[in-house]
């Protein structure tokens, strides 16, 4: 263990002024080297961490964590109702609720769009957070006509806003005997939803499950029973329950299956990042390795003379142990907190945009987490305690009678 006779000595050498200016540059650069890598490492998994908080809080606070389908498309799940009621009693299940999707061709004064029209519960909490204008209230009649809640994007787009009419157009219309008649429906839209990402925004219309029905000409049926859980981690496990439940028409797929490339992507994003960066840990080692060993050099008479005066060889080696851990503690706080107050500045003034369109976010979120810096601080100082252990020894091999011969 290292004493304090170890740690005054190491604080010397630091502190004290070399003959060669140059141990003294590279004592810094060291310390830089250690920094940069460290405020490097505690940035790239802010943004990682940032990404993957974003997909859990906003596409996720407003699309369901499993969903329950039938396996083969075909007339839809008729006894949603008692289905629903017995997959909210799974474990992990904190809401069951019903959902009815379907394609139609918006038609706005800008221009036309094909959107995805989904007709749900519109009372969940989850699901009016996100409401940007206008007020949900009762969508069956909103002014005379049913209602409908837009994508902030699809309303840009189309040119609508809370009160204008829009036309919906759904091409699973009505049987004349002419053929089938594509059903045509005026909506007067209530509200506009925004989720934070952009392909959600841009495609989805929200009704009452009534009015959608009406629109793609259905009876009294869903097309998926859509859970949300208490513990998203056990989407997995809790799928699985839940399609042994439903029965063998019905099948369940959970959020990290829909959303597999995402996830993949941000954890190679993550694994490459610290490869890369680990690198510059590697290169400030191999600084304070260099740094030691000049001290090591520089120093021999003293080190000569300790060892007269009865200092032992192993004292020796920690006071250069100590030496470099002090430099690599120096580099780590400076990292720690240029890392820290980056990434909250960044991610309070959005420093960095993003292409709405590619990323679905319009900037680069940023979540610095405590317990990052714990294993960075001891990754660190790991690879530093390992570049002071050779220029340690070097230093216990000092012979002082050779040493001192001719001074």
């Amino acid at each position: 263990m290292t004493s304090s006779f170890e740690l005054f000595v190491a604080g010397r050498y630091l502190r004290a002024k070399r003959r060669q200016a140059v141990i003294s540059l590279v004592t810094v650069v060291s310390v830089l080297g250690v920094a940069a890598g460290v405020m490097s490492l505690v940035i790239a998994l802010a943004i990682n961490n940032g990404f993957r908080s974003s997909l859990e809080k906003s596409l996720l606070g407003a699309t369901p964590h499993v969903v329950v389908m039938e396996k083969q498309p075909a007339t839809g799940i008729a006894g949603w109702r008692e289905l629903c009621a017995r997959l909210a009693r799974v474990e992990n299940v904190r809401l069951a609720s019903p959902a009815l999707y379907g394609k139609v061709m918006l038609s706005g004064p800008l221009q036309s769009a094909e959107a995805t029209v989904k007709g749900m519960p519109l009372d969940a909490p989850e699901f009016l957070a996100h409401i940007r204008q206008g007020k949900v209230g009762d969508l069956a009649d909103v002014r005379g006509m049913p209602g409908v809640v837009l994508g902030t994007q699809l309303a840009r787009r189309v040119g609508m806003q809370p009160g204008d009419v829009v036309t919906l157009i759904s091409p699973q219309g009505e049987l004349t005997p002419l053929g089938m008649r594509a059903k045509q429906m005026r909506f007067r839209v209530a509200a506009t939803f925004e989720s934070g990402f952009y392909d959600l925004d841009n495609q989805f219309a929200f009704t009452t499950l009534s009015n959608a029905q009406r629109i793609f000409s259905l009876d009294d049926v869903v097309n998926s029973i859509e859970l949300k859980l208490v513990d998203l981690d056990r989407a997995p496990e809790t799928a699985r329950l839940a399609e042994a439940l439903a029965g063998k028409d019905l099948g369940a797929t959970h959020w990290m299956e829909q959303n597999r490339q995402l996830l993949s992507a941000l954890k190679m994003e993550r694994t490459v990042s610290l490869v890369t960066i680990s690198l510059i840990q590697l290169v400030a080692a191999l600084n304070i390795l260099t740094a030691l060993f000049m001290s090591v050099m520089d120093k021999r008479r003293d080190i000569a003379v300790l060892l007269s005066m009865g200092a032992r060889r192993a004292q020796i080696a920690r006071v250069f142990i100590a030496q470099g851990l002090m430099i690599a503690c120096a580099g780590i706080v400076i990292g720690l907190a240029a890392g820290y107050g980056l990434s909250l500045l960044a991610d309070h003034y959005h420093w960095f945009a993003l292409d709405e369109e590619i990323y679905s976010l319009s900037w680069v979120p940023f979540e610095p987490r405590a317990l990052d810096a714990i294993w960075i601080t001891a990754t660190a100082l790991a690879v530093s305690l390992a570049a002071t252990l050779y220029p340690a020894r070097a230093a216990t091999r000092i012979m002082p009678v050779e040493t001192l011969r001719y001074e």
